[in-house]
């Protein structure tokens, strides 16, 4: 009878861990638990609880993916927090180095160890401030947001990120781009001036959706670059949610009124989902349209509460049982 090799055409790996980042389809025998392994891909899509984080907090920023998560800022109360943690898929470690400006209702982009934090509410008022992230430390940027604002949206990467929304206390528009070292205003705005608003995409290729007006909003825009073009609005109109993803691949989920919702955007309209198990708001969100974190908020109260995303067809390590 042909053995794996003479079919496959090479052995099965011996490894004592799961490969961090395996392709769909690999097959590998795990030595320290004695399983015989292979990435298959989910069939449903499905929120899973994760550990939760070390300090319960609500409008915080996140960054990073599901497996190199970074969550940021935010208020505990009474008071606003820098309080800095970082996911590794499992658990949460807190660093003991936090934002130099403490605030909540700020904006995030970027990476674990390459991560973007800036705006936000510092209470009394609201701030310009910027700072990068390096994995270890932040590092404030005297260059600041054009724009003081809080509860704006932010997406892309630590030296080419996209800021724009929010509120100055009123609702604004402004949109602003960044290089790694300054803000520069693009004369063009949001076509719905708004805050509590959720991102997704990139610095060129961005999207901005919900938030609030008086009343919520579900209304979706498009940024290409140099303007914004409205795209079909979210099926459940709401603020403070969380959103991840690209232009035409995003995710959102949570938001006030104090929702579980979740819907998956393709790039023309937005679907229904598997809702979270913990309905919240204020949350932050990192990853893909198919792998996500959502982390923290507000239910009855401050949250800890990690979710994991796996939407249907994103990789899933399975074992292989011989009976």
């Amino acid at each position: 009878m042909a053995d794996y090799k003479g079919i496959k055409g090479f052995k099965v790996q011996y490894l004592s861990a799961d490969p961090s980042d395996p392709i769909i389809g690999q097959t590998w025998y795990n030595d320290t638990s004695k399983d015989l392994k292979y990435t298959g891909v989910t069939a449903a899509s499905a929120w899973a609880t994760g550990n939760n984080m070390n300090t319960a907090r609500r409008i915080l920023a996140g960054a990073g993916t599901q497996t190199a998560g970074l969550a940021f800022g935010g208020y505990v109360g009474p008071a606003n927090v820098g309080a800095t943690e970082e996911y590794d898929g499992s658990t949460w470690t807190s660093n003991p180095t936090g934002l130099n400006t403490v605030r909540r209702a700020l904006a995030g982009a970027g990476t674990q160890t390459a991560a973007l934090g800036f705006g936000g509410n510092v209470d009394p008022g609201n701030t310009t401030a910027t700072e990068e992230y390096d994995g270890s430390t932040w590092t404030s940027n005297p260059t600041g947001l054009n724009t003081a604002r809080a509860d704006l949206a932010g997406c892309g990467t630590q030296t080419a990120a996209l800021g724009f929304g929010g509120q100055t206390p009123a609702n604004t528009d402004a949109t602003e781009e960044y290089n790694g070292s300054t803000w520069t205003s693009n004369p063009t705005g949001l076509n719905t001036a708004r805050h509590a608003l959720a991102a997704a995409g990139t610095q060129t290729s961005a999207l901005g959706f919900a938030g609030y007006i008086t009343p919520n909003t579900a209304a979706t825009e498009e940024w290409n670059g140099t303007s914004w073009a409205n795209s079909n609005p979210m099926n459940t109109a709401r603020n403070a949610l969380a959103g991840c993803g690209t232009q035409t691949a995003a995710l959102g989920f949570g938001g006030s009124p104090i929702t579980a919702a979740t819907e998956s955007y393709n790039g023309t309209s937005w679907t229904n989902d598997t809702s979270m198990a913990t309905a919240r708001q204020g949350l932050a969100g990192a990853g893909t349209q198919l792998v996500a974190l959502a982390a923290g908020g507000y239910d009855t109260g401050n949250t800890a509460a990690t979710e994991e995303w796996n939407g249907a067809g994103s990789p899933t390590t399975k074992t292989i049982t011989v009976s």
